[in-house]
């Protein structure tokens, strides 16, 4: 089907991230994915190719276009190829937004040149060890001291944190009667006194995407790295969910997709009791129903990236975005890993990366549960009498 988010400027941009794909990230990603992590570099020469600053303002160097069908088109390009840009869509999809909507100017001049460089990286620290999804519940503590704050407390699940010179931290800075009231964001920067990075977590996929854990023993945080107001965290972290969700929503339907385009190119070529095993029935019912589903999938997500586009994207639509399309994709990959049999298990298949990459899709920025019970609020399915 035809799409209509995608214009001309998108498809020329496509053919940068392609091009910088294919001649500096393919010759060395098995290196990556041995090692368990992207270099650093990778993030400088993101922004030397002019990827990292397309949606940042044109004073500080990027390119102004406030576009988020740029973001598009580097996790399809990354899916095409079958690789992980290293957290790349976290700090685009999920971090700058904190930075371009809630920075004031002398934050701005500070950071964005940095940003659009690649010589600043971000993550953001919201999970704890105690606390997931419930925001509200987070045990991490921030005390008005003169001239800023003291950060107390700890993060886990910190996706980018290991490469981040610049970590948005949620703290609790008072006590309210709504817990949702209360917190602020802070702008953590890399060797501030008290700031440690701890272990890298072993994880199930995403093998170069580093994940860590992060603590702050009295971590002096100037007045001037506050992120938007104080106590008003928690608004500043909802206006951004529903882009988050889309960003997963994009990339499991582009891997989705490659996974559909492996595994026909493998039952083309793959012979079983003397046929080839795309001519038997079950591979062709199995791949069309996957190509159906994923059809629909990519349907719905491109309404919503033009809704989202255009500011007009509903946050349950989002989460209902986000549990159709990850629920595919987790049926899509199985399905095409099974049909490569014992090979699909094999981690030198890329069938089996995908397989592996797709499962925490359903889990973070929300569960499969959590999109379920936030659309079935909104159809008043919450009322206990």
């Amino acid at each position: 089907m035809r799409r209509t988010i995608i214009g001309e400027d998108h498809q020329q941009f496509r053919g940068v991230v392609d091009y910088f794909i294919r001649t500096r990230v393919l010759p060395v990603y098995d290196e990556w994915e041995a090692r368990g992590e992207v270099p650093r570099q990778l993030y400088r020469d993101l922004g030397e190719s002019g990827i990292l600053g397309v949606n940042l303002p044109e004073e500080f160097g990027g390119a102004g276009q406030n576009d988020y069908v740029y973001n598009v088109v580097v996790q399809e390009a990354a899916a095409k190829h079958n690789v992980t840009l290293g957290t790349l869509r976290t700090h685009l999809d999920v971090v700058l937004p904190y930075f371009t909507h809630f920075c004031g100017p002398e934050q701005r001049a500070r950071w964005f040149p940095g940003l659009v460089s690649g010589d600043l990286f971000t993550a953001i620290a919201l999970s704890e060890p105690d606390t997931g999804s419930d925001l509200a519940g987070v045990a991490t503590s921030a005390r008005r001291v003169a001239g800023g704050f003291t950060l107390t407390g700890a993060k886990t699940f910190i996706t980018g944190g290991m490469h981040a010179e610049l970590v948005v931290v949620l703290a609790r800075t008072s006590k309210e009667p709504d817990r949702r009231d209360g917190l602020t964001l802070f702008v953590v920067e890399d060797g501030m006194a008290g700031f440690a990075k701890g272990r890298k977590l072993d994880k199930l996929g995403l093998r170069v995407q580093d994940t860590v854990e992060l603590s702050f023993t009295d971590v002096f945080v100037p007045e001037a790295n506050v992120l938007g107001e104080v106590g008003r965290a928690f608004p500043m972290l909802t206006r951004n969910l529903a882009q988050e969700r889309v960003a997963i929503s994009v990339g499991a339907v582009a891997q989705a997709e490659a996974a559909i385009e492996l595994t026909v190119r493998y039952v083309r070529d793959r012979r079983v009791f003397g046929r080839s095993l795309g001519s038997f029935q079950n591979t062709k019912f199995a791949l069309a129903e996957a190509r159906a589903e994923t059809l629909a999938a990519r349907t719905m997500l491109d309404t919503a990236i033009a809704e989202l586009r255009d500011g007009v994207l509903d946050p349950v639509d989002a989460a209902a975005v986000k549990l159709y399309c990850t629920e595919v994709q987790g049926r899509t990959v199985d399905k095409c890993l099974q049909l490569f049999g014992g090979y699909g298990y094999m981690t030198e298949y890329p069938i089996a990366r995908l397989f592996a990459d797709a499962r925490v899709t359903r889990i973070y920025a929300g569960t499969s549960e959590v999109m379920k019970t936030i659309v079935s609020k909104s159809m008043g399915l919450d009322k206990r009498t």
